[in-house]
């Protein structure tokens, strides 16, 4: 892990020593101080209107301030919704025309964004504060030296425009350049390059200038601000933990909590509760507001990038003081499994990069990303499924664990040679014997504590299903059940199971009637989510895990299976899974799917089985029970 290192202004005056001398700097005004004097918020625009105070929001005050630091030349700020992000730059925008001022360049991604943000943020704010409105005249219409999208002020003027726009971009000089959601700006300026490339060519000119990039984030590997952060300071507004004092950045992984969904008719509603942070450093619990009333401060990851002029800042909705972290796991729950509703809590809200869900990584890339596990169990796994797949010849199968925010490993994958309808005898154990072994097996932790399998999933398609039906009956004891897979759109992941009554012959040779419960399978949602989860590259929230051990199974035919199908539109207009020309087998898929839909049938309460793991304590409050689909773990 690359070490955590302190960047106060201290630390930044020191690395700026060799190109300039403090004792040579003139007094200056930071932003922040300008803004606690002179800024108001407009009614229109604020929930707080009045004076504004840094103190409200103190982790924007290193990034208003490092835009009067000599060495600092650009500035990338990487942001969820409802920080102060917008009102930040607004801050330096009227410090420039009140202190420092010079031509200014502010973009949008549209001339429409830029003529709307013209019109409901800078107006008002410009006619709020005194020491603005002394020095921009009011718009008085095309003709006049300031119009909606063009403001004059002595020595210099604010131009506004969308970044679709190239003859603005590419023809006015800027001693300032402001981009405002620049992962949403046009890719390509009507063919004359990226709006940032001509931007920061209008500022080649002044020796002073400067350049400010925010956003929140979007995609990962195409996102612009997550390039611009990666190539600054790369600092994190870092939350220092009440019970051993290391200083954290609070995201999402970090948060637990319990909740209740309540399900009326076609709606549903969640009850939230028990709210606390979990220190990954010493694993203790805090409530949220012990996080917002601890110390604070941005640790920088790449300090050195000061030397090339550029600072960076990540920040998130869990340090804003209008947005309630019930809220934030609120949106996140109600966004469900629906890819876009999640893409937006995650770049609004969480302040994280979405992995979208394009091309699944080719079978060579999933390989080369195994990895060696400290043990049989890495550390990260709470629950234990196990997917099973009938042939006429064999069963495949597939432990898999599963660990916070449906991050997952690959644990063993395995064929049992055989037919699943042939005797078992202590000379030749059927594969059902053979399966009793993997299912069985007392999985264990470095630390050497054991986590069973808590169910496991068996298909019950093809030749075999009365035979499937008999030993999953035998086996119910052990959280054994029989499935069937279902495709086509609209038919949910999973659901209550079935009762299916067969026919067994007891010990005695007597014929008796047995109960068997089946899960049928929208198998269909399950590959989305399969695939889905195959795109994301950086572990953490939906990542897949898989050993490089040999003996675990995890070869290259595994992985052709697993990557064997995709979405295609038929002649018909409709979607549906198909089978990947070169790839033989799906068997792979099918397993890593049933063992899926066994754990989203359990529902654990993760939260609780990470503490139980940690050996912490369940926070001393009022607990709402949560409400499980199947099993308890």
């Amino acid at each position: 892990m690359i070490d955590e290192i302190d960047l106060e202004p201290a630390a930044v005056v020191a690395t700026m020593q060799p190109l300039y001398s403090e004792a040579r700097l003139p007094e200056r005004v930071t932003v922040s101080q300008w803004a606690d004097a002179n800024r108001r918020l407009s009614r229109e625009t604020s929930a707080e209107a009045g004076p504004w105070r840094t103190s409200r929001t103190p982790y924007l005050a290193a990034i208003m301030d490092a835009f009067t630091e000599p060495a600092v030349k650009k500035i990338a700020v990487v942001a969820s919704s409802q920080v102060g992000k917008t009102e930040a730059l607004i801050n330096m925008l009227g410090y420039v025309i009140d202190i420092d001022p010079g031509p200014v360049m502010w973009v949008t991604p549209t001339n429409d964004n830029a003529e709307d943000f013209s019109k409901r943020r800078i107006a008002p704010a410009i006619r709020d504060c005194a020491a603005l409105r002394r020095k921009v005249a009011e718009s008085k219409g095309r003709s006049a030296a300031n119009t909606t999208l063009k403001k004059r002020f002595p020595g210099g003027m604010l131009t506004m425009t969308g970044s679709n726009s190239p003859a603005n971009l590419a023809s006015v000089p800027a001693r300032y350049v402001f981009g405002d959601e620049i992962d949403r700006w046009a890719k390509d300026a009507g063919g004359e390059g990226t709006p940032a490339g001509l931007l920061e060519a209008r500022t080649a000119t002044f020796y002073n200038s400067k350049i400010v990039m925010v956003s929140t984030p979007t995609v990962r590997g195409s996102s612009t601000i997550e390039a611009e952060f990666m190539l600054g300071t790369q600092e994190y507004w870092s939350a220092k933990c009440p019970h051993c004092g290391e200083y954290r950045f609070v995201t999402f992984d970090n948060i637990r909590f319990e909740h209740e969904r309540i399900v009326e008719g076609s709606h549903e509603r969640f009850v939230i509760g028990d709210i606390s942070y979990c220190c990954p450093e010493c694993g203790a619990m805090s409530s949220e507001k012990e996080m917002r009333d601890t110390d604070h401060k941005w640790i920088a990851k790449n300090p050195d990038a000061i030397a090339s002029g550029t600072r960076s800042f990540w920040i998130n909705a869990f340090s804003s003081p209008w947005v309630s972290w019930e809220h934030i796991i609120r949106r996140f729950l109600e966004a469900g499994e629906d890819s876009r509703k999640l893409k937006t809590v995650f770049n609004t809200l969480l302040g994280q990069l979405w992995e979208e869900r394009g091309e699944i990584a080719d079978v060579d890339e999933l390989a080369e990303g195994r990895e060696e596990y400290p043990a049989e169990l890495p550390d990260g796994v709470l629950c234990l499924t196990c997917g099973v797949d009938t042939q006429d010849n064999r069963l495949e199968y597939e432990v898999v664990g599963h660990g916070l925010f449906d991050e997952t490993w690959g644990i063993q994958r395995g064929v049992l040679w055989g037919r699943p309808d042939a005797p078992d005898s202590d000379a030749s154990p059927n594969v059902w014997r053979q399966l009793d072994a993997i299912i069985s097996h007392e999985w264990r932790y470095a630390d050497g504590k054991i986590l069973p399998i808590s169910v496991t999933f068996v298909d019950s398609g093809g030749h075999h299903t009365q035979d499937v039906y008999r030993e999953c009956a035998a086996r119910m004891g052990k959280h054994v059940f029989a499935i069937k897979g279902r495709g086509g759109e609209g038919i949910p992941y999973t659901s209550q199971p079935s009762k299916q009554i067969i026919t067994v012959t007891d010990a005695r040779g007597r014929l008796r009637n047995v109960t068997v419960w089946l899960y049928v399978l929208g198998v269909d949602a399950g590959k989305e989510k399969i695939m889905s989860a195959l795109t994301v590259r950086t572990p953490g929230a939906r990542y897949c895990h898989f050993p490089a051990d040999k003996a675990r199974g995890y070869d290259a035919e595994f992985f052709n299976g697993l990557a064997s199908e995709r979405m295609v539109l038929t002649p018909s207009g409709k979607w549906q899974w198909q089978k990947i020309t070169g790839h033989r087998r799906n068997e792979a898929l099918d397993c890593r799917n049933y063992a899926l839909a066994a754990f989203n049938v359990v529902n654990p309460d993760m939260a609780a089985l990470e503490r139980a793991r940690r050996g912490v304590a369940a926070p001393k409050v009022k607990r709402k029970r949560k409400v499980s689909r199947g099993f308890s773990v």
